[in-house]
C-alpha cells in the first residue's frame, strides 16, 4: 500500500500543475481577488473532483467507452468552455482590484466556489480522466474499498496543499502589479480559456484515440 501512496502522491502534485483552464483561473482569482477568493474557487474544483471519483468508481469501465463515443459531450462542453473564454476577454470591468479592507464586502465566495465546481464540470476531459484513472487504479488496489478511498483521498488532499501553495506564491504578485497590468491577465486568460475550448471541441469533431491512463500511471509510479 505504500507503494500506492507514493504514486497518489506523485499524481497529485503533477494534477495540481497540470494546465487546464482551472489552473489558469485560479492564479488569475489569487492575484486579482486574494487567497479567499481563490481558496474558494478551488474548493469548487476539488468537489467537482470528488463528484467524478464518486461517479467514476461506482460506473465501469463501459461508461468510459460511452463517453469516448459521444463526441457531442466534448463539442457541448468545448462550446461552454470557449464562450466563457470569449465572456471574460470582452467584459469590460470598471474595477478589477480591490484592497484588503473590501473583501469581505465585495467577494462573493460561494459564487467562487460554484464559478470552481461549474468551471470543472463542464470540461468533459476530467470526467474521462478520472473515469480511465478508476479503471486502471482499483485492480491493482485489489478491488478494496479502503484501499481505493486512501488512495484518492491523497491523491486530493495532495492536490489540495499544492493549489494552496500555487494560490499563496501567486496573491504575492498582487502587489506588483498595476491595473493595466490586471486587464492584460484577465484578456490572456480569456484566450487561453478560448483555445482550451476549441481544443475540446476539435476533440469530438476529429475524435482521436481516447484517453489511456495506464500510460500516465506507469510514467509515475516509483
Amino acid at each position: 500500500m505504500i507503494a500506492e501512496l507514493q504514486t497518489a502522491i506523485v499524481l497529485g502534485i503533477c494534477l495540481a500543475f497540470m494546465a487546464g483552464p482551472a489552473f489558469f483561473v485560479l492564479i488569475e482569482t489569487s492575484i486579482v481577488r486574494g487567497f479567499r477568493a481563490a481558496l474558494a474557487f478551488d474548493l469548487g474544483v476539488i468537489s467537482s473532483d470528488v463528484f467524478f471519483i464518486l461517479l467514476a468508481y461506482l460506473s465501469s469501465y463501459q461508461l468510459l467507452e460511452n463517453i469516448n463515443n459521444q463526441p457531442g459531450l466534448y463539442v457541448f462542453g468545448g462550446t461552454l468552455l470557449a464562450f466563457y473564454g470569449i465572456t471574460i476577454f470582452l467584459k469590460k470591468t470598471k474595477r478589477d482590484v480591490i484592497t484588503h479592507s473590501e473583501l469581505n464586502n465585495k467577494v462573493n465566495y460561494i459564487g467562487f466556489y460554484v464559478k470552481g465546481f461549474l468551471l470543472n464540470i463542464i470540461n468533459i476531459g476530467v470526467l474521462v480522466f478520472w473515469l480511465g484513472l478508476t479503471v486502471v487504479v482499483s485492480p491493482t488496489l485489489e478491488g478494496s474499498n479502503k484501499s481505493v478511498l486512501v488512495f484518492f483521498s491523497t491523491l486530493i488532499i495532495t492536490c489540495l496543499f499544492v493549489d494552496i501553495l500555487k494560490i499563496l506564491l501567486a496573491k504575492r504578485m498582487k502587489g506588483y502589479l498595476r491595473k493595466e497590468n490586471i486587464i492584460f491577465i484577465k484578456k490572456i486568460l480569456g484566450i487561453i480559456i478560448i483555445i482550451f475550448g476549441i481544443t475540446l471541441i476539435f476533440k469530438g469533431v476529429v475524435p482521436g484515440e481516447g484517453l489511456d491512463p495506464s500510460n500516465i500511471m506507469e510514467k509515475i509510479k516509483p
